[in-house]
């Protein structure tokens, strides 16, 4: 196994070489970032090097690389940084819990960093450069394509097909057999039950609040709870 760099230098990266190095056991040997963006030298304990000279320090024959950015500017910036390393030689390599069912009938591609407690199921197609947080559900034939985020707690239901750079939120739910086009952001507890056009933005209904006085909250706490 090569050792490897991650592209980063903030909480996606330190979580990145937890990752790696305490289940891949990969060797992380430097972080690298963008020259105008150095303010100091190293970052947890490695040495961050400006991405002019990391070829020529860690090249590409010898080092893998990981792309650890969230979903700033609606992942166009991982976009950016993923086809950036890409074109520089390097293979990018993928985290994927031990602790996830993935069906053996599934297919990943690469730069992907897929959390714990996840049930992706079989026949799921899931791009390159594809960031899912713990604790999804990916329903049998659906495909996430590339530089799309999952946050936790999505269910995607099956035969679904997500194009690329979506944003899924916290709890948020697709019916199965839906079409979600390119660059939507589907927020947290948005349910999702019809087509996305690109670009489309899902938002849940607003939560109903009563105050603790009220009669509906009193007549509830009565009711359910004996309160």
């Amino acid at each position: 196994m090569k050792k490897l760099i991650i592209f980063g230098s903030s909480e996606i990266a330190e979580l990145a070489k937890f990752y790696f190095e305490s289940e891949n056991k990969s060797e992380v040997v430097a972080f690298t970032i963008d020259d105008e963006f150095i303010s100091e030298d190293s970052f947890k304990g490695l040495p961050i090097v400006p991405y002019s000279e990391i070829t020529k320090s860690f090249p590409a024959e010898d080092y893998n690389m990981h792309v650890a950015l969230s979903y700033k500017k609606l992942n166009k910036l991982r976009e950016k940084k993923y086809k950036q390393a890409k074109n520089s030689g390097y293979f990018l390599e993928s985290f994927i819990s031990k602790n996830a069912y993935i069906s053996k009938k599934s297919k990943i591609g690469d730069n992907c960093f897929i959390l714990e407690n996840q049930t992706i199921q079989p026949f799921v197609n899931i791009g390159n450069n594809v960031m899912i947080w713990s604790g999804n559900h990916i329903g049998h034939g659906s495909s996430i394509d590339d530089h799309t985020y999952l946050a936790s707690h999505v269910v995607i239901s099956g035969n679904c097909k997500i194009g690329r750079r979506c944003f899924f939120g916290v709890n948020s739910t697709l019916k199965d057999y839906l079409s979600i086009g390119n660059d939507c952001f589907i927020s947290m507890d948005a349910s999702v039950v019809k087509d996305l056009k690109d670009g489309d933005m899902v938002l849940p209904a607003q939560s109903n609040y009563f105050d603790k006085d009220s009669d509906l909250a009193i007549r509830i706490k009565k009711n359910y709870f004996d309160l």
